[in-house]
């Protein structure tokens, strides 16, 4: 289970999350992906405080295609310094894990 990761990535607006969400699941570089449409971030960029509305993307895919789709990602996003963290899928239903692997 541990190669497995869950990717969480932030985006400007909906039509960019759902561009990269199919080209990245097309791509096979994640089994699969979810746009969370509208949340609010607080930041500071170039020394002032920001606020903006952003869209969540979660991919779930594997520690052998993760750099590929980082760059993937950094290829198809806007933002200078894109959010891309990844986190470790520690436990999980065996068999959503077991269709994860195999869509990949």
């Amino acid at each position: 289970m541990k190669d497995l990761r869950f990717v969480y990535v932030t985006v400007g607006n909906l039509e960019e999350a759902s561009l990269i969400a199919k080209k990245v699941v097309e791509e096979k570089l994640a089994a699969c992906a979810n746009i969370l449409p509208q949340m609010t971030s607080f930041y500071f960029w170039e020394g002032k405080l920001q606020e903006d509305k952003e869209v969540v993307l979660i991919f779930k895919t594997n520690e052998s295609k993760l750099e590929s789709l980082i760059l993937r990602i950094k290829e198809l996003h806007s933002y200078e310094v894109p959010c891309i963290v990844a986190l470790p899928i520690e436990s999980g239903n065996p068999d959503y894990l077991d269709w994860l692997r195999k869509s990949l």
